[in-house]
């Protein structure tokens, strides 16, 4: 890959218009050594590679970035966290920032984040899911929530408008399968697990008023989870072949081969959507925010200071230094550049006529407006995947029809849940 340089006149950057480069402002070099980093592959990650002489310059020290797979990163960085502590920087998830935080692995990312940097300009979806107990702790470098992505010249043949209301998607939905074409109304995830079938389920459960917890109380055996799995049972009589054993590979596949009128799944499938490499329905989509009420489902990968390793004030400011770079609006600026989509976290950048004039306004427009109805929508607690796991396994069986009574899979999945309570 080429490296991306920044433009030679701050001027002619566009996210930069309003401001004066953070680069550029940079104050008095603050690393006395390279920062440590333990990550997952990411492109975004990568590209900074290209570019570690200029923090070299801005801090006064390089950096290190050691990669691993999602399992064997959570894995290695709960051990150093938990120990030894050789990491500076920690790349943590929506799945383990309440294990990290409420373990005092990592510190709050407020203090150590420079102003200049500006924060507040990340899609406010990814700012609620780096938020736990009312304290941001990391810097986002991918997230989103979901859209719906629909075929608009399957729905404008069917004579349907695309659904704007829960109510509608219902109704909608069974009028659009047509088994004998090749066609289906909608695509879900049938298969086990947190992050699976359990990460689509929770909207409804939201969207109807479920809660799971009231302190250390599970609440979650409700109306609102029965009327959540009664409905994604009757949506999943028109989803796709595949996806009731299946996750986002086969559902986000059926759409992407043409299969799907209506899909409601996280965001990066639409940067899939348009690319011709990847899509065979180019040209023939549309993109809005989830059916109302449904809420997005939030989810956001990024960069935290380590507690351990950066025992004093400075080493905490070099490391949130780090992150403050590594996520600046001029390494987004980048990351566009390299038609990165699924790392492009700034309102700055999605709102951008550059980020149109790649992926379409309609896009862009959509982006912006599920942020503001994306939601944590679960349980913000480090014993959230073992409780989502169990759910999975109960939902997917209920999925396949080797179970059918739903109440009595939520008193099965309240009985474990009680037992969790106790291992706080």
């Amino acid at each position: 890959m080429k490296p991306i340089r920044l433009a030679a006149s701050l001027g002619a950057a566009f996210l930069l218009s309003a401001t004066v480069s953070t680069i550029a402002l940079a104050q008095t070099p603050v690393c006395s050594a390279p920062v440590k980093v333990l990550a997952q592959p990411r492109d975004g990650l990568t590209l900074l590679e290209d570019s570690k002489a200029e923090f070299e310059k801005l801090a006064g020290a390089g950096f290190q970035i050691d990669y691993l797979n999602e399992n064997d990163r959570r894995a290695k960085s709960r051990a150093d966290a938990s120990t030894v502590g050789n990491y500076n920087v920690y790349y943590v998830d929506e799945a383990n920032v309440a294990l990290f935080a409420s373990s005092k692995w990592i510190v709050p990312l407020a203090d150590y984040y420079p102003a200049d940097y500006d924060y507040a300009d990340f899609d406010p979806g990814r700012q609620k899911v780096a938020t736990y107990g009312g304290k941001v702790w990391f810097a986002p470098l991918t997230g989103g929530g979901d859209l719906m992505v629909y075929r608009k010249d399957v729905l404008e043949a069917a004579g349907i408008q695309p659904p704007k209301t829960l109510d509608e998607l219902i109704a909608d939905v069974p009028k659009l399968t047509n088994p004998d074409k090749g066609m289906y109304g909608i695509a879900l995830r049938g298969a086990r697990g947190s992050g699976a079938n359990v990460w689509r389920w929770m909207p409804f459960f939201k969207a109807y008023g479920g809660q799971w917890f009231d302190g250390d109380k599970p609440v979650f055996n409700s109306d609102a989870a029965v009327k959540a799995t009664e409905t994604y049972l009757k949506l999943f009589k028109d989803s796709a072949p595949g996806t009731q054993t299946g996750s986002w590979d086969e559902s986000t596949g059926a759409f992407l081969s043409g299969q799907v009128a209506i899909l409601v799944e996280s965001t990066p499938l639409s940067g899939m959507a348009v690319d011709p490499k990847t899509s065979q329905v180019v040209g023939k989509i549309g993109f809005l925010p989830p059916p109302s009420p449904l809420p997005g489902g939030g989810y956001g990968h990024g960069l935290a200071i380590a507690a351990k390793a950066n025992a004093d004030d400075a080493s905490k400011k070099c490391a949130g230094l780090f992150i403050a770079w590594a996520t600046s609006k001029e390494n987004e600026k980048r990351r566009l550049d390299a038609h990165q989509f699924g790392e492009l976290n700034r309102t700055s950048i999605l709102s951008s006529k550059e980020f149109a004039g790649i992926y379409g306004a309609d896009l862009g427009q959509a982006l912006a407006e599920t942020g503001k109805v994306t939601a944590v929508n679960f349980w913000q607690d480090p014993r959230w995947p073992d409780l989502g796991d169990r759910w999975g396994i109960i939902l997917e069986e209920l999925v396949t029809g080797t179970r059918t009574d739903v109440k009595g899979g939520l008193n099965e999945l309240e009985a474990y849940a009680n037992e969790l309570a106790k291992k706080k």
